[in-house]
């Protein structure tokens, strides 16, 4: 695993009229508009597992293959995640809601029903029914304000149909305005 990167301070470039500082409830607010496709990412480093609920997931590469999604410094399981060399994430679809909210909850054993999740054969925590799953190991972390960017090399992943689901069948999970939503053909724009 490489070290941490840390941004310098931004340059700040005052224009007139604008604020030197955009607030974090302007920014949040600005991005309650841009729907994102609803993960959940888990580890274990030998102290038990731990997940967490991503809307920041994102391809970045197909040779090799690669995504990155960033960790909040608030989440119960950043420590983990930032420390263990693999991950599984899990991208979700609309039937799966309940492990979304489950691991998006904070106070609670969210591995308390092992009934939805068992370990892989390199000892991860997976979770069967997610609409695809990807076993990765972390190549790179970068601090980026209060949150740690994480890049990830895929090393295995189970799509739909090897669950016996079909890609038509595997609604996904889609959060847009604090609201959970659903992609379907009848979702299409054309």
């Amino acid at each position: 695993m490489s070290q941490s990167t840390v941004f310098a301070e931004p340059k700040q470039v005052t224009h007139p009229g604008f604020p030197e500082m955009l607030s974090a409830d302007d920014f949040k607010a600005a991005f309650r508009n841009h729907p994102a496709g609803v993960a959940v990412i888990t580890a274990d480093i030998g102290e038990g597992p731990v997940g967490l609920t991503a809307t920041s997931v994102i391809s970045v590469s197909a040779n090799p293959p690669l995504v990155v999604f960033s960790l909040s410094s608030a989440s119960s399981s950043t420590p983990t995640v930032k420390q263990a060399e693999t991950v599984v994430i899990h991208l979700l679809g609309a039937d799966q809601i309940s492990l979304a909210k489950n691991f998006a909850t904070s106070g609670i054993d969210r591995f308390a029903d092992t009934s939805i999740w068992s370990r892989l054969i390199t000892g991860e925590p997976v979770l069967p029914s997610a609409n695809a799953w990807m076993r990765g190991r972390i190549v790179n972390q970068m601090d980026a304000g209060d949150s740690t960017v994480v890049a990830v090399q895929i090393l295995q992943v189970n799509l739909p149909g090897e669950s016996g689901r079909t890609a038509e069948q595997a609604r996904p999970l889609v959060y847009h305005d604090r609201t959970w939503h659903s992609l379907s053909e009848t979702s299409v724009v054309k």
